[in-house]
């Protein structure tokens, strides 16, 4: 069956022709290079792993303060991670195991490392999240992880 070319068809085709042509085009008008392509990313590939640390004690204890989450990380994570990290307050919530929903100060620990190390890093990881559990009786340590292009 031979393919029809509507009028809307057509008129389809050309605007996407015309966009795909014109877009590099648009960016030289106004002295700006165009975006880099998805294959163009710079950087080396890395893994970003975000630990998520509340400050709230289950057993009605004073709040983890910002000078004990300092010697926290002094102790349990710049050994492993001495190349750097970042940590960020926070706020947030989220429903304990009895179904109360929790909402306190946390932090934020950001750790970035090359994706080859990924594995030899992991158990480090779970160190520190173990650590903070049974240092100020947290139910968990939430943990994010994904691939990212760093360039430094």
């Amino acid at each position: 069956m031979p393919l029809r070319i509507t009028p809307a068809r057509l008129a389809t085709t050309c605007a996407g022709v015309l966009l795909a042509v014109g877009a590099p085009a648009a960016y030289a008008t106004f002295g700006e290079e165009a975006p880099p392509s998805r294959a163009a990313a710079r950087g080396e590939a890395y893994v970003e792993t975000r630990l998520f640390f509340g400050t709230g004690r289950p057993d009605g204890g004073p709040d983890v303060t910002d000078r004990q989450f300092a010697d926290f990380v002094d102790r349990h994570v710049t050994g492993s991670f001495p190349d750097g990290l970042t940590v960020q307050d926070g706020w947030g919530q989220w429903r304990d195991a009895g179904g109360t929903i929790e909402r306190e100060r946390s932090y934020e620990l950001i750790l970035l490392y090359p994706a080859s190390q990924a594995k030899a890093r992991d158990p480090h990881i779970e160190r520190v999240r173990d650590a903070y559990r049974r240092a100020y009786a947290q139910e968990s340590v939430a943990r994010l992880d994904d691939p990212v292009r760093a360039g430094f």
